[in-house]
């Protein structure tokens, strides 16, 4: 097993029209990951996203329109494995995610324990509390990933996760589109990754708006329940 100063750290950041939050976001992540690859994927951003990015050091992937969360992601996984990095972490560029945990984050990954760590806002950590809408639908995606999986899991929707190189292989070749936290855990149960949370502490987003309404919060439960059923029964 590598030593942790050993491994070659990627922190994929996917940003849309994040240029208030983007240059703390990628300042925190360099001071505390120091040695880790910060890589900013920005998707179609209509501001400054890019620039600022560049500005803070960051590599930067440039969609050259807007593809969505999935694609964004898929593309900082393909990046990792062209460059041969053995853990890719996604961060997200609104301020959320504490860097500062992302040690936490990779530990089980380094230790051998998973090839899949989601951090969660569930776990005792925090007073996060979500609107009614999206509670609801985190509440009924935990149960029914958690009776797929066999385990429990209690932040299904969290962006603040690590993979190792064996589920990088997997996932930049079928990441799903939209929305693809919830669906992206049930392909990997069904590759057998192994998948595990650790509490973190999650922030207020810092800048930007969220692109979940109340009205979106509906149609992301329907069509991410649907994509469930059938990746349950289709072969992977």
């Amino acid at each position: 097993m590598q030593p942790q100063t050993e491994k070659k750290v990627l922190i994929i950041i996917p940003a849309y029209n994040e240029e208030v939050s983007i240059g703390a976001v990628i300042d925190d992540v360099r001071k505390a990951m120091p040695t880790a690859t910060v890589l900013v994927v920005d998707d179609g951003s209509s501001d400054n996203t890019s620039a600022v990015a560049r500005k803070h050091g960051a590599k930067l992937l440039a969609h050259t329109f807007n593809m969505g969360i999935g694609a964004t992601v898929q593309t900082g996984y393909k990046y990792a494995l062209l460059h041969n990095y053995d853990i890719a972490v996604q961060v997200d560029a609104d301020g959320q995610h504490p860097p500062a945990q992302i040690k936490e984050l990779i530990k089980p990954i380094i230790e051998g324990r998973a090839n899949v760590v989601i951090g969660s806002r569930f776990l005792g950590q925090g007073d996060y509390k979500p609107s009614l809408a999206r509670g609801v639908g985190i509440a009924i995606f935990s149960k029914i990933v958690s009776i797929i999986l066999r385990e429990e899991i209690t932040d299904t929707t969290s962006g603040f996760r690590a993979v190792d190189k064996e589920a990088l292989k997997f996932l930049e070749g079928c990441y799903p589109d939209d929305y693809p936290e919830v669906e992206a855990l049930v392909l990997l149960h069904k590759k057998r990754f192994a998948i595990m949370e650790v509490p973190v502490t999650m922030a207020e987003r810092q800048g930007g708006k969220s692109s979940i309404t109340t009205g979106k919060s509906a149609y992301y439960m329907i069509k991410v329940l649907l994509a469930i059923m059938v990746d349950l029964i289709k072969k992977v």
